[in-house]
């Protein structure tokens, strides 16, 4: 509905309302640049502002009940032309036209103070975002990610890597409120999102954005359907993903074969084999890291695709690794580099970027060329010998002053870069007619990453308890991501980042047993159970530690094979309607404050999952909202309210609906000792 005076503008769509009026107008706009300097994929960006002009004054060009075109115009004559749609419950704005040079732009959004705002992409500390700046920009997620904690600062002084509670590899310029409405900006340049005001919502983006949408619903559930609808929703995963664990391992063909013998006898439950190391391995000053030449490594895995066919002829798939650089010392670079398929610098020269501590060169995704040239080397070397999988890593790293194929400015790509990424993977997999076989999981993303990737995990936590950047921080990961429309996501089991080697005691971080256990349960109640040595294998508790770890995962594994009917009918549910997995309490129920709530979830609307996330504890304070529930290992019945559960090592507090259709389904899981 579109209210038009004098002086004055109103737009409203169900309980949603943008305002415009001379003393505050709805949009700004501005000159500026910034500059960014970048240090292992952390950015410390400085932005000037040369000029913020309100746009006070409107005009009207063309009216009717579902389309209006305005003129926004300041004082000295910048002028946007923006045409408002509204369709059935959305409202679209399109900026059809503005003044040469502007490179700014501010949208204000009319809010009062008890909304609770949601989304903004993948974060890992905060859920309820109200009260945050929250600026998007496609990074490392850092180390620690907590100013006030010495990881952090240790990880800043050495590399200028320890991040913030807001970095993360998958910004999105999404949010959602409680109050039923949801906001799309069609842009990938830099943007900060302002809910920190107590009137207003302040949207500051680095361009003048293509289209804004809002899209409105009669409750919370339905909005975040709907946002998930509209960025586009992912084919479901392979059936095979269900049936146990994707186990990480890695030193060669006669080790990881040993290993999957031992698990296997102690019932283990496994799905996959996840070889990162499939093309080879180095070792630096940061642990053990990979050969980043996309060809199989003969002297690790003899005739690795007969392994691959062995693996499958037991139940197991294998699963390799890729990313968007290329290693100096390989064939690929090589031929890459003479068909010019690579980034470059201002100065003509290859952009060599060190990620950890070696050099490597982007491939340029603005060539079609080269786009043709990746996907034959993922539809050949990694397709071609049998594997049914992949981690799509990086995407984070294309540095702003880059020179690329296109022309179009790398500090505008930059956010666009991990999208591209994911599109690349998937036309590589529907090409080779793999489709709904083959899965691949990323970390680095941004708007319409979800339509592309099979699945996303949540990178590289530290292997601690830490809210900000441990086990805590992927629960937060997944529930914002489900704010955000993104519904596949998993972990590393364990975490990965360890600081272990030539640092001061004082920040040692290593994998404890009782920290690989807690994490294996939180796991078992997500869509993919996946496991990682870390970055300092041998430094860390692994799944074959000792026998009592090895006995508690496999027990969780075949539990989590036990609930396959009910998790493949969540992602098939997600796959073609946009229905949330895993969920914040306030999509079902009533809740007061939502924000301490974060670290329970629902895991479909049946389940109540409350991971033990505190070392040393045996006993949980759990909240359970207004149903009546059961616990899952006990069969005690509960209604609503606050209490102390048992959850010894093995017996995480887990609940469902009593009247649920999988009652019986959850008995035998509750059962399965």
């Amino acid at each position: 509905m579109f209210e038009i005076k004098d002086k004055s503008l109103r737009i409203k769509l169900g309980g949603f309302e943008l305002i415009h009026a001379e003393d505050f107008p709805i949009l700004a706009v501005g000159y500026g640049e910034n500059s960014y300097e970048m240090s292992h994929g952390n950015f410390n960006i400085s932005k000037y502002y040369k000029e913020k002009i309100p746009l006070k004054k409107f005009r009207v060009l063309t009216s009717s009940n579902e389309t209006c075109e305005i003129l926004f115009l300041s004082d000295n004559g910048e002028q946007v032309k923006c045409e408002f749609t509204i369709e059935s419950n959305s409202l679209k704005i399109r900026i059809l036209e503005h003044s040469h040079g502007l490179n700014r732009f501010w949208l204000y959004i009319p809010t009062s103070e008890n909304e609770e705002i949601y989304g903004c992409g993948e974060q890992f500390s905060y859920l309820n975002l109200r009260g945050k700046r929250v600026p998007l920009w496609v990074s490392e997620q850092g180390v620690g990610r907590n100013k006030r904690d010495i990881i952090t600062h240790f990880a800043n002084f050495k590399d200028d890597a320890g991040g913030d509670w807001y970095t993360t590899y998958f910004p999105q310029p999404t949010f959602v409120s409680n109050r039923s409405y949801y906001a799309i900006f069609e842009t990938y340049a830099y943007s900060k999102f302002d809910f920190s005001h107590k009137n207003f919502h302040e949207i500051e983006i680095h361009e003048i954005p293509k289209s804004i949408e809002f899209g409105t619903a009669d409750n919370l559930y339905e909005t975040v359907l709907n946002l998930t609808k509209r960025i586009g929703l992912p084919n479901p995963l392979p059936d095979w993903v269900y049936d146990g664990v994707i186990l990480g391992l890695q030193g060669g063909r006669d080790i990881v074969m040993q290993k999957i013998k031992n698990a296997l006898d102690k019932g283990l439950k496994i799905s996959g084999l996840w070889i990162q190391d499939w093309e080879g391995k180095r070792v630096t000053t940061f642990g053990k890291q990979l050969m980043w030449n996309w060809v199989y490594d003969a002297n690790m895995y003899p005739n690795l695709p007969e392994m691959i066919s062995e693996l499958r002829n037991m139940g197991i798939r294998t699963l390799g690794y890729i990313n968007t650089f290329l290693a100096l010392e390989g064939s690929l670079y090589k031929e890459a580099s003479e068909k010019g398929y690579l980034v470059r610098k201002p100065n003509g020269e290859e952009y060599h970027v060190v990620v950890t501590t070696f050099p490597a060169a982007l491939v340029d995704f603005t060539n079609p060329e080269a786009r043709e040239w990746i996907k034959n080397v993922i539809k050949t070397n990694m397709i071609g010998i049998g594997l049914s999988g992949w981690m799509a890593d990086f995407g984070e790293y294309l540095p702003t002053d880059a020179v690329l194929y296109d022309g179009t400015p790398a500090e505008l790509y930059h956010n666009r870069f991990p999208v591209d990424w994911a599109k690349i993977n998937a036309e590589a997999v529907a090409e080779a007619g793999k489709s709904g076989e083959v899965v691949f999981f990323m970390r680095a993303g941004n708007l319409y990453s979800s339509k592309y990737s099979t699945l996303f995990w949540h990178g590289d936590q530290m292997v601690n308890w830490s809210k900000d950047d441990g086990l805590p921080s992927v629960i937060v990961a997944a529930l914002s991501m489900t704010m955000s429309g993104i519904g596949l996501t998993h972990s590393d089991i364990g975490g990965y980042t360890t600081l272990a080697k030539n640092i001061p005691d004082v920040v040692v971080t290593k994998r404890t047993k009782e920290l690989f256990m807690r994490w294996v349960e939180q796991a078992t109640f997500t869509p993919v159970m996946r496991t990682h040595e870390g970055n300092w294998p041998d430094e860390n508790w692994q799944f074959d530690s000792d026998e009592e770890t090895l006995l508690h995962f496999a027990k969780m594994s075949r539990i989590h094979a036990l609930l396959k009917p009910y998790i493949k009918n969540l992602v098939g549910r997600y796959s073609t309607t946009g229905n949330p997995i895993i969920m914040p309490l306030n999509l079902k129920y009533k809740v007061e404050d939502t924000e301490g709530m974060k670290y329970e979830y629902l895991f479909g609307e049946d389940l109540l999952v409350a991971p033990v996330i505190e070392s040393g504890q045996s006993t949980k304070k759990v909240f359970l909202p207004e149903d009546e529930w059961v616990n899952l290992w006990s069969d005690k019945k509960y209604s609503g309210g606050w209490y102390e559960i048992d959850a010894p090592i093995g017996y995480p507090p887990v609940f469902y609906r009593q009247n649920s259709e999988w009652g019986a389904l959850f008995e035998k899981v509750g059962g399965a000792q």
